[in-house]
């Protein structure tokens, strides 16, 4: 089934809400913070952010608040804030999935499974 737009974050899109989590911001705050907050890991040039604020600023997940020449503020709405933590809960889903598989509980219930004749699980859990 075809995912909805927006249903899903990138990592550039989960972080730019992240940073109007801490309050209103400009773009060039918002990439200043997520390069600062991930240690460089995530780096988003202004291409990237300005096409993220228009996103979601078309959705509805900020709000512009102030304009002074060039400079935008935006905001954070109720809606981005409800995006982000959906967003939130998806990923903690999937880490949490990741460390069961790696539990006596994932091992038992991969060994329980019979292969299919292309796909056989079990040789890349024989972890100890």
């Amino acid at each position: 089934m075809p995912k909805k737009a927006m249903e899903t974050l990138t990592e550039s899109m989960y972080y730019t809400l992240m940073a109007f989590r801490l309050g209103p911001m400009c773009g060039t705050d918002v990439m200043a913070f997520v390069e600062s907050w991930t240690e460089g890991r995530v780096q988003m040039g202004p291409a990237t952010l300005y096409t993220i604020l228009g996103k979601f600023e078309k959705e509805g997940y900020i709000q512009e608040i102030s304009v002074e020449g060039r400079k935008r503020t935006y905001r954070i709405t109720d809606k981005g804030l409800a995006a982000y933590q959906d967003e939130r809960t998806r990923l903690a889903r999937c880490i949490d999935d990741a460390h069961r598989l790696e539990t006596e509980e994932g091992r038992a219930w991969l060994n329980s499974r019979e292969p299919e004749p292309s796909i056989d699980f079990r040789p890349a859990i024989a972890v100890t």
